[in-house]
């Protein structure tokens, strides 16, 4: 466990969402746009393209108040199921698809994934196609026993997460468990999607610092194959970009497609 482990209540206190989008994602000085964002479009695109993952209901397990890494899902599924733990985060979320005037602005990168689909022109139409898809936006809890509480889910053909886990999680068996949870969340032969960052302890979100399990390449691969996933695809790159160092010291990024058994198995 991180010395200073970011509790539950410190989120709920000191997360900002608006200050976590201009850290990281805004056009003109988010750290994670370009690198990190090119990285995770680019697989989910690939993931999500034609004769790839699809199906009827997917569901995005602590999404933050970002959407950008649902944009190719919306393509795939019918229906989408985000949420996340913070009521500031499901705020944010509910005003892009309201289009509320002071919504957070994605549309620098709906247009990167508009160019990687091949219809750059189509951006506008791409919001709206999201929007559509979004049934429903909820809180979630990744150390609850239940991560949806009493929220009726549908089974899912796959469950996606990105930048999320390794926030509630103080351990490795912490971080397994809640993989175990999501089997009970996915139907046989589903899959499963995480996206991250690797060998990182701490990150800020303005001039906040929050903790972050540090995870090696070997960790991430056990803790999957723990809790009773087929890795079908497990791709790292090394991170380039050092001069903010200061802000988040990941040293690369990963990708995760894994699957559940076609065999119903008790994993809690």
């Amino acid at each position: 466990m991180h010395s200073s482990y970011s509790s539950p209540q410190t989120y709920i206190d000191d997360f900002n969402a608006v200050d976590y989008y201009q850290t990281y994602y805004s056009s003109e000085e988010g750290r994670l746009h370009g690198e990190w964002t090119n990285f995770a479009l680019q697989n989910l695109h690939e993931t999500f393209g034609p004769g790839g993952v699809n199906g009827h209901v997917l569901i995005d397990f602590g999404a933050g108040p970002t959407i950008y890494h649902l944009l190719s899902a919306c393509e795939a599924f019918d229906i989408i199921i985000t949420s996340d733990f913070l009521e500031q985060n499901r705020q944010q979320l509910e005003k892009w698809l309201r289009k509320d005037p002071d919504a957070l602005d994605w549309t620098h990168i709906v247009k990167y994934v508009c160019e990687l689909e091949g219809n750059s022109e189509n951006w506008e139409k791409k919001e709206e196609t999201l929007r559509r898809k979004v049934t429903k936006v909820v809180k979630c809890d990744g150390l609850a026993k239940k991560p949806y509480g009493n929220e009726p889910m549908p089974e899912a053909d796959c469950l996606l997460s990105c930048l999320c886990l390794e926030g509630p999680c103080k351990d490795l068996e912490a971080y397994t468990n809640l993989l175990k949870k999501f089997q009970k969340l996915l139907k046989p032969g589903g899959h499963i999607l995480l996206l991250g960052v690797l060998n990182c302890s701490f990150y800020h979100t303005g001039k906040t610092k929050f903790s972050w399990l540090s995870l090696t390449k070997d960790d991430l691969e056990s803790v999957i194959k723990k809790a009773g996933y087929e890795i079908v695809k497990l791709k790292v790159i090394a991170r380039t970009e050092k001069s903010w160092m200061d802000i988040s010291n990941h040293d690369s990024y990963y990708y995760v497609h894994a699957r559940k058994s076609q065999k119903e198995t008790s994993c809690i």
